[in-house]
């Protein structure tokens, strides 16, 4: 039974921002086993992650899955954070065999952004486990946003 996907022709006002046209080709040639030429060329998989906060510190919870723990760089500069990591391929072959098809290579993945409040950097921690990244980020005390009075 084939799936049906609902696509709308017009992307909504808020998805203009992030609009890619070639984003869903994936799944349109799903099935014929084959790939479109321009996806042969994938740019360097990207971290997904979800921040949030609260009055005392930020959270960030990134996706970094199949890199070791060493392969990870987190920088903390004021209320700049940066997240690298680099996956390695080790190369095993087998007498008599072929490699038929090979998505799990090496590269690197990069990830920057700033945060409304600077970062106490002496309390910041990081813990990686199962392909999560879980960075805690206290606020430097002092720093909080004063809200002005409009006279």
């Amino acid at each position: 039974m084939a799936n049906i996907i609902q696509r709308s022709p017009v992307p909504l006002a808020s998805d203009i921002g992030r609009f890619d046209p070639f984003a869903d080709m994936d799944d349109w040639f799903r099935g014929f086993g084959m790939r479109p030429f321009s996806m042969e060329m994938d740019t360097a998989p990207r971290i997904k992650m979800d921040l949030s906060e609260n009055d005392k510190a930020y959270t960030v919870h990134a996706q970094i899955p199949g890199v070791k723990k060493e392969d990870i760089k987190v920088q903390v500069d004021g209320n700049r954070v940066s997240i690298s990591a680099e996956s390695k391929q080790e190369k095993e072959e087998k007498e008599g065999e072929r490699v038929i098809c090979r998505e799990c290579r090496q590269g690197s993945s990069y990830r920057s952004f700033t945060l409304d409040s600077e970062v106490d950097e002496s309390q910041a921690q990081a813990k990686y486990e199962n392909g999560m990244l879980e960075l805690t980020l206290p606020k430097k005390n002092g720093s909080a946003a004063k809200q002005l009075e409009i006279k």
